[in-house]
Formats: C-alpha cells, structure tokens, sequence
C-alpha cells in the first residue's frame, strides 16, 4: 500500500513513504537544482578530445565550493569521486579517471549537489567532437524520451504513465529501455520514495500528488537493454557493447503538472545538439 507524508514531519531517512514538500521546500529545491544546472552548463566548452574526465571530476568538485554547495556523491557508499562521468557503452556510474576522451564518445556527467540541505540531480550527454549520426540518434531520442516522460507528470495520473510514455517512444525509434536502474525521489534526502521506472503501463505505479519531488533520468541503448556491472562494483556497461545515453531533470508536481528544477539557464539541456 502506498502512503504519503508531510515531509516535514518525516524522519529523514528512506521508509518508503513518499514525502509530500510545500512551496518553501520547492523554493530549496529550486537553488539546489539550478546551480546543478549551471554547473552543467560550464561543463559544455571543457568537454573535448584530450580531456581526462578526472579533470572534469574536480571541475565539479571546485565549482560546488565556490557557490557552497557539496557532491552528493563524495563518500556515498563508498563512492570517491565527486561526480559520475560515463562513456560510450556505460550506462551508468562510470568513474572518472585519467583517461582522455576521445573524438567521437559520448559522455553522460551526473552532478548532485547538496545546497542548503537539499539535493540538485541532474545529467545530460555531451558530444566529445564530432559523433557518428547513430549516436548523435541516440542522444537525440533518449532526450526525447526524457520530455516524454516529464510530459506526462501530472496529479493524479500514475507513476507507471511516465514509464510508458518513455518505453513507448525508445521502442519504436528501434531503442531499448535499461530496467536495471530507474528514477527516485529526492530532496532531503539523495535517494528516496518513490522509484520512477522507465517502462510500464500508465495504470501501474503509485499516484502522483502536488508536492511530490522525484528525478526522470532514462538510459536507452542502441542495442539491447541488458547491463551489467563491473568489478569496481560501480560501472554499469552493456552487455553487447551498444552505445547507451541518459538525460536527467528533477521535477516537482503542481497543482496542473510539474516544474522541472533543473532546466539550463543557458539553453544547453542538448549540449553539442541542434535545437
């Protein structure tokens, strides 16, 4: 059974129950989420060929102290870097390391960032170079997929329409939707209630309510959807080596849809992409 709270009377750990933020937690939101945002926007000119993602890493790292703001996920479980940077066949979770990119990837940054007690999630894909049209395909229809999704958050409807929404477009642009890993509630806290999964049906899953705070965050493949991890116990690739991608927004439920918190200031929601 699925029950909802006041989030400002739930304790502030992951029980299951979906918490419910008012304006002034939205207000929160908003600054976490947009310096996300324009963490990511400053991120644009230093993606290219020879540049290690350890460099973008401290990148990360360095433009949170500068605005007071830490990663979210520096120490998560374990987890050392301060950002997730993963390319080509990753799905997801990749390390950064001192590798340089190279012309032609394709590589998805996720930036937390902990503002004032409150987490900003979001990722987009960049373009190392120039791309091959597959791939530049591919970015162009896992963000599709990620507004498709989004389009469908409203009071009232089910969880499950965002997921089918998603599933319903990659499958027929001949792409495969990852069911390993899924969207979730967030605020407070870095991870919580509910899960958003990125296929279903729209009568599946729980109802959505104004107040509600949970990111959207697809990762489609070329290939097919199956993954699997490394030993790092971090590194999520495909199992045949398709090319993946993956857009994240976070996003509130209104009253007569959503607000999405971690749109560019600068317009570069599809960097390298054309309008």
């Amino acid at each position: 059974m699925v029950t909802y709270i006041d989030a400002t009377a739930a304790p502030l750990r992951n029980t299951g129950v979906i918490r419910l933020y008012d304006a002034d937690s939205f207000a929160g939101m908003r600054k976490a989420c947009q310096l996300t945002a324009r963490c990511l926007d400053e991120l644009y000119p230093l993606v290219k060929p020879g540049v290690a993602t350890d460099v973008i890493d401290r990148f990360v790292f360095e433009f949170g102290m500068d605005h007071g703001a830490l990663p979210a996920t520096l120490n998560y479980r374990g987890y050392t870097r301060f950002t997730c940077t993963s390319i080509n066949h990753v799905v997801c979770h990749g390390i950064p390391n001192e590798k340089p990119l190279r012309e032609g990837d394709i590589v998805n940054i996720d930036v937390t960032y902990i503002l004032d007690g409150w987490h900003g999630d979001a990722s987009r894909m960049y373009p190392v170079g120039e791309i091959k049209r597959a791939a530049e395909r591919l970015l162009e229809v896992t963000h599709e997929c990620l507004m498709r999704g989004i389009a469908a958050v409203r009071p009232g409807a089910r969880t499950g329409a965002i997921g089918e929404a998603i599933q319903t477009y990659a499958e027929a642009e001949r792409c495969s939707v990852v069911r390993d890993f899924c969207g979730h509630g967030v605020g407070r806290l870095f991870h919580d209630a509910p899960n958003i999964l990125h296929y279903g049906r729209a009568n599946e899953g729980p109802e959505m309510k104004e107040g509600m705070i949970f990111t959207i965050e697809p990762m489609i493949n070329l290939g097919r959807p199956h993954v699997k991890v490394l030993s790092d116990g971090w590194t999520a690739v495909t199992r045949d080596r398709s090319l993946s991608a993956q857009y994240e927004h976070t996003v509130g439920v209104t009253a007569d849809g959503c607000e999405i918190f971690t749109l560019s200031p600068a317009g570069l929601d599809r960097p390298g992409l054309a309008a």
